[in-house]
């Protein structure tokens, strides 16, 4: 992939915002999100520990930064209202046409958080997924029958998700998101229904290797496996051929680090799902720390060096560490 990434020199600790704005020397990469996370905590800490300066900043506030050495590492995730990407789009994608070069560009973000684009990009690039189709207000698809899966086109968390089983439960489902503003501006997609037992593999992809996975299972009396809804994970062994497939739609969609959600079937695996701001653990390590080579292989993208330092002021003091589960 090309995002014209340029090597660059590093040899500060990580800094908040403020201090850089006060004189000191901008960071090697810029971690670009709404909120510390977990996630987002360890990957500055994994970055940090390579001896790359690194600092979250917030998308809306890139304008007030000079960002000519830097690279973008974009994380934006979906808004909890399920009817877009979280603010900031807009100011990340006009600092990318300025030239700040970025990991997870806007479209590629954008093709992982709208399903519908998902779907296109995976078939665009012959990548196995369930069948889908857009369902707006005109009623229940013609050419997919249930058992389907409605969800929201920009969704997270396995909110407004609903298995339909029958054609009754279909045309319900329907009237009821007829209500919904997120269904209203943008309708929902009907995907065909991949009885996995209630299980999914979600693979962490980072600069064009599968990097980790964890086993995701429902929990009793529920079929998605998200563990906001009571979900489980469980430590795996990821084969040669999840890890291809993995791979390959994060490369349709020309994403650097994402979450590919895959679903069991008789014959390997199929694509559910794409998710450009995905939340992980260190559970999900293969071996080595998921973070530490997430980072080497992004750093390797971009063209980042550093020098190993001690731990030491990690992470902007002026932000609060968020959980998000999913």
């Amino acid at each position: 992939m090309n995002h014209n990434l340029s090597t660059m020199k590093v040899s500060r600790l990580l800094r908040p915002l403020e201090a850089i704005l006060d004189g000191e020397p901008r960071p090697a990469l810029l971690l670009i999100a709404h909120r510390l996370t977990p996630t987002n905590a360890a990957l500055l800490r994994a970055f940090r520990r390579r001896g790359v300066r690194a600092m979250l900043v917030h998308p809306e506030r890139l304008a007030a930064k000079e960002t000519e050495a830097a690279v973008g590492l974009a994380r934006p995730d979906v808004r909890p209202t399920l009817d877009g990407v979280e603010p900031g789009i807009v100011q990340l994608r006009r600092r990318e046409q300025k030239g700040l070069p970025l990991l997870n560009p806007t479209d590629s973000l954008i093709a992982c958080h709208d399903k519908l684009v998902t779907a296109q990009r995976l078939a665009q690039a012959n990548v196995q997924q369930p069948q889908t189709t857009l369902v707006t207000g005109d009623g229940p698809p013609d050419h997919l029958e249930p058992p389907l899966v409605l969800k929201p086109r920009f969704g997270s968390w396995g909110q407004g998700v609903a298995l339909c089983r029958d054609r009754r439960e279909l045309e319900r489902r329907l009237r009821a998101l007829a209500a919904e503003p997120w269904f209203q501006a943008h309708g929902a997609l009907a995907q065909e229904y991949v009885e996995s037992g209630g299980r999914d593999l979600r693979v962490i992809v980072a600069g064009g290797s599968a990097v980790g996975a964890i086993e995701r299972r429902a929990a009793a009396g529920e079929w998605r496996t998200n563990v906001s809804l009571g979900g489980s994970r469980h430590r795996t062994v990821l084969s040669e051929e999840a890890a291809t497939l993995a791979v390959a739609a994060a490369a349709a969609v020309d994403a650097d680090l994402i979450g590919v959600d895959l679903l069991p079937t008789g014959s390997g695996h199929t694509v559910l799902e794409l998710n450009g701001a995905v939340d992980f653990t260190h559970a999900y390590s293969l071996g080595r720390d998921v973070f530490d080579v997430a980072v080497e292989r992004l750093a390797a993208l971009a063209g980042l060096a550093g020098a190993r330092t001690d731990e030491h002021n990690l992470l902007p003091q002026s932000l609060a560490l968020q959980p998000a589960p999913r």
